[in-house]
C-alpha cells in the first residue's frame, strides 16, 4: 500500500446528530499521535468546515470542504468523484510535504437513514444517531444502522432531558446490527471518547495490515480519480472494483 494512502473513514447520519462534533472529538483525541485530515460535505456552503476550523482541532489547511450542490447521498454514493478527488488531493499535498496522513475523515452532509458511503470513497464508515432523535430510531433500521462498521448513539448526556433510555436504545441498535459494534457516546464523557478513539486506532491497524475489508451496503458508485482514471461498478474481470 502506498505510504500516502490513508485510512478513509466516512461519517454519515441524519441532520443534527452531531457528525461534525464527533469528528472534532476524534481529532482532539488523536491529533497528537496521528496525522489527520478532514473533508466535509454541505449542499451550498462550507459551514461544517468553518465550524471545525473554528474549533482549532487541526491546522486549517487539513480541513477541506466539498459543496455538493445536490442531495448528500449523491456525493457519497451515486457519484463520489468530487469527494474522491478532494481526498486524494489532500493526501497528496501532505505526502509531498513529508507528513503523509494516517486518517482522512469524510463527513457526509446530513441525510436520512438510507445514506451510506460507497467503498469507492471510504474504507470504513460510522453511522451516527443521537438520543434527541428519539429512542426508537435504532429500531427503524436502514443500511447505515444495520451495516456501517460502527454505529454511534451520540449525545447520551442529553438522554435525561429527552426521556430516552440509553441502555434500551443501545440494545435495540445491537439487535439490528447482527453483532456489529455499537458505541454510546458523549463528548463530555472521557470513557466513551476513549472507546471511540480506540476503535479508530484498531480500524487503522487493520487497514494497514490488510485485514480490513470495506463493506458496501449496496452497489458501488461509478467514479473517477484525480489522475483521470475512471471506474464503473465492476472491473474487466467482472469483479467489484476495490481500493
Amino acid at each position: 500500500m502506498p505510504e500516502s494512502r490513508s485510512l478513509r473513514l466516512g461519517v454519515a447520519g441524519p441532520v443534527g446528530t452531531g457528525k461534525s462534533s464527533l469528528i472534532a472529538t476524534v481529532c482532539r483525541a488523536l491529533s497528537d499521535e496521528l496525522e489527520l485530515g478532514v473533508v466535509t460535505n454541505d449542499i451550498y456552503t462550507d459551514e461544517d468546515a468553518r465550524f471545525l476550523r473554528s474549533e482549532g482541532i487541526l491546522g486549517a489547511d487539513r480541513i477541506r470542504a466539498v459543496e455538493t450542490g445536490a442531495c448528500p447521498h449523491t456525493a457519497i454514493r451515486d457519484d463520489v468523484t468530487p469527494n474522491l478527488i478532494e481526498v486524494e488531493t489532500l493526501e497528496a499535498d501532505y505526502a509531498a510535504a513529508g507528513t503523509p496522513l494516517d486518517v482522512v475523515l469524510v463527513e457526509s452532509g446530513g441525510d436520512n437513514l438510507t445514506a451510506t458511503f460507497s467503498p469507492a470513497l471510504v474504507d470504513a464508515q460510522l453511522f451516527v444517531l443521537d438520543v434527541a432523535g428519539g429512542g426508537d430510531v435504532a429500531r427503524k433500521g436502514g443500511p447505515g444502522i444495520a451495516r456501517a462498521d460502527l454505529l454511534v448513539v451520540n449525545k447520551t448526556d442529553l438522554a435525561p432531558h429527552v426521556g430516552v433510555d440509553v441502555e434500551r436504545m443501545v440494545a435495540d441498535a445491537a439487535a439490528a446490527r447482527d453483532g456489529r459494534p455499537v458505541l454510546a457516546l458523549s463528548r463530555t464523557d472521557p470513557a466513551s471518547v476513549s472507546r471511540l478513539a480506540g476503535w479508530v486506532r484498531e480500524t487503522l491497524a487493520s487497514h494497514r495490515s490488510g485485514e480490513h475489508t470495506p463493506v458496501d451496503p449496496g452497489p458501488m458508485a461509478p467514479h473517477s480519480h484525480a489522475d483521470g482514471t475512471i471506474h464503473s461498478h465492476r472491473g474487466s474481470d467482472g469483479r467489484p472494483h476495490a481500493h
